[in-house]
C-alpha cells in the first residue's frame, strides 16, 4: 500500500509539472523551421514572464537595436520578451510579447497544445489579425 501511494503521487506530480508553460522552450524560424533560439518562461506572484536564454542563428552577443526605451542596444540573450501575462483558464493572456529583431511589440497570449507543444500568438489589436508560432519544449 505504501508503494501504491508512493507511485500514485509521483504519477500525480509528473502529470502537472508537464501540462505547465513554465520551462525552457525552443523556438523555430517560420518559413526554414530551423531552431533559433531558447526562452525560459518563468512565474512571479500570478505574472507569466520569458527573457531569451540563448540564440541559435546570428552572434551570441548580438543586441537589439530596432527596440525602444531601456531595451534599446541592450543584449538579446537575457532580454525579456514576455511580460505581463496572467492565466486565463487553459491560456495566458493579457501580456506583450517582443520580437528582437524588428523591436516591435505585440499583444500575446499562450496556449499549451500539447504537453511539448506552446501555441504563442502575437497580434495587433485583437488576436485575429497576427501570427502563431509553435514552441517546443526542451527536452
Amino acid at each position: 500500500m505504501k508503494y501504491l501511494l508512493s507511485l500514485t503521487f509521483m504519477l500525480l506530480t509528473f502529470t502537472l509539472s508537464a501540462q505547465t508553460i513554465l520551462g525552457a522552450w525552443e523556438t523555430y524560424d517560420d518559413k526554414t523551421n530551423e531552431k533559433k533560439g531558447l526562452i525560459e518562461i518563468y512565474e512571479n506572484n500570478g505574472e507569466y514572464t520569458a527573457k531569451v536564454m540563448a540564440t541559435y542563428t546570428g552572434p551570441s552577443d548580438a543586441i537589439c537595436e530596432n527596440c525602444k526605451g531601456n531595451k534599446k542596444n541592450q543584449p538579446i540573450i537575457g532580454m525579456q520578451i514576455i511580460e505581463g501575462l496572467e492565466k486565463e483558464g487553459d491560456s495566458y493572456e493579457g501580456g506583450t510579447i517582443l520580437d528582437p529583431e524588428s523591436g516591435k511589440v505585440y499583444k500575446c497570449y499562450l496556449e499549451l497544445v500539447e504537453d511539448d507543444k506552446l501555441k504563442v500568438r502575437g497580434y495587433i489589436g485583437f488576436s485575429l489579425l497576427g501570427r502563431t508560432q509553435y514552441w517546443r519544449r526542451k527536452k
